[in-house]
């Protein structure tokens, strides 16, 4: 696959003002994509009137990214409702949004994939939901001189006829761990059944991501590839000086580079934040444990005992603190500066996290369950997720052993090569060919 190709993929999550894995495996395909010479275009489900003057599109869609939400009275949202589950059998239509100069858009630099072309049909993915929850049917979304390959980076009921539509599906969480998601599970079941037969290809992010979606959906294995995926750390982060990288510590979070445990990503019960505290509080270490994250679902039962303690002991604020989420550069701190990352999850599809850390040269804690040994290779302490004495222990082992903490240093620099931007690139070639 040698030949320039002009590839599509969705900005479904891309859009969310906090990000998500997904988010960041969206933008990390995009930019890689357009680092091998591709041509990238990025569809988007603003609600901006295709007959605006494009000044205002454009206005309107850096607004739409920034968050901003206007409440419609309720006849106007009946009204909606009604035209958009008329118009759904004949398809929607996707148009260019053009950038003029005009609007101030560095502050969604990291956001945006690199170099791609945006394109927006409105409403896009909450039409396509509301239609294949009443007819089982994917949504056509038509588009001016479409891409030769859609890549849609989450399973969703839309494809583009007449050319080919890979789907990625990371994991199978909502079946396999339901209790941990809020998924409809009827929906997500019927959904991945109908991106299977509707595909030219399945892409899957780890080995034991496809080994799940071939045992419960057998018609997959003859469509489906790994290409795992990559991590794009800033350079300047990873390089940063240490006496630099001290001082923003110290400035930031009060914090002192190698002086704290840190865990981030949403807490939610599949992350499995409510053991962590357990076992670091069990296993009594002076050692500050960081969370950093968005409270998602069932965040409040994570958290029920940290809640609790501090209302007797307020000093467990200061051995466990709860920063919520930060922004990339902020974050990349705190990773790099970190004696480890702890990493315990009920389950991964991928486990980016770890991979990032290892990136930065911080050790690493991490389950020994899903994809994440495949992750971590041989460059982490693996523990039994679903019990606080393995998780406590292998803290404690990290807290006490300063050599170990270097060996794991060294093995994850060596482990993240294995998932370069050049070996993500290969595999692409593979999938797309």
């Amino acid at each position: 696959m040698k030949k320039q190709l002009h590839i599509g993929i969705d900005g479904f999550n891309l859009a969310l003002p906090q990000g998500t894995g997904v988010a960041t495996y969206a933008r990390n395909l995009a930019n890689t994509l357009s680092d091998m010479g591709h041509r990238v275009s990025t569809i988007y489900g603003a609600p901006i009137s295709p007959k605006a003057p494009p000044l205002l599109q454009e206005v309107q869609f850096y607004d739409y990214l920034g968050g901003a939400k206007y409440p419609k009275p309720f006849y106007k949202s009946v009204k909606q409702y009604i035209d958009e589950a008329i118009r759904a059998p004949f398809g929607a239509k996707a148009i260019h949004i053009p950038f003029t100069g005009k609007v101030e858009r560095r502050r969604f630099n990291f956001n945006l994939p690199r170099d791609s072309e945006i394109f927006n049909a409105p409403n896009l993915f909450n039409m396509a939901r509301a239609y294949f929850m009443r007819h089982g049917r994917f949504l056509e979304l038509k588009i001016d001189n479409p891409p030769d390959i859609m890549h849609w980076t989450y399973p969703l009921p839309i494809r583009i006829k007449g050319i080919p539509n890979i789907y990625t599906i990371h994991d199978l969480v909502p079946l396999k761990l339901p209790y941990t998601t809020l998924d409809n599970k009827r929906y997500y079941y019927r959904l991945i059944k109908n991106c299977i037969a509707h595909s030219s290809r399945i892409c899957t992010v780890s080995r034991k991501s496809k080994e799940d979606i071939e045992s419960m959906f057998p018609e997959a294995i003859d469509k489906i590839t790994n290409t795992y995926q990559a991590a794009s750390i800033d350079a300047g982060a990873q390089q940063q000086l240490d006496a630099e990288l001290r001082r923003d510590i110290q400035g930031l979070f009060s914090l002192e580079k190698g002086s704290y445990f840190l865990f981030f990503g949403a807490i939610e019960p599949k992350k499995n934040v409510g053991r962590l505290i357990e076992a670091y509080l069990s296993s009594r270490m002076d050692t500050p444990l960081i969370i950093a994250g968005a409270q998602a679902w069932k965040s409040k039962e994570e958290l029920k005992l940290y809640t609790s303690l501090i209302q007797g002991s307020p000093n467990i604020q200061q051995r466990i603190r709860l920063l919520g989420y930060l922004p990339y550069p902020f974050l990349n701190k705190l990773i790099k500066g970190a004696k480890a990352v702890a990493f315990p999850s009920l389950y991964e599809g991928f486990g980016l996290p770890v991979l990032e850390a290892m990136q930065m040269g911080t050790p690493t804690l991490c389950s020994q369950e899903g994809s994440l040994p495949e992750v971590a290779g041989n460059a982490s302490i693996f523990v039994n997720p679903y019990s606080t004495d393995s998780i406590a222990d292998g803290m404690t082992r990290l807290d006490r052993d300063v050599q170990l903490c270097n060996d794991l240093s060294q093995k994850g620099r060596q482990q993240c090569l294995q998932f370069s931007v050049e070996c993500y690139g290969n595999r692409l070639r593979e999938l797309y060919s």
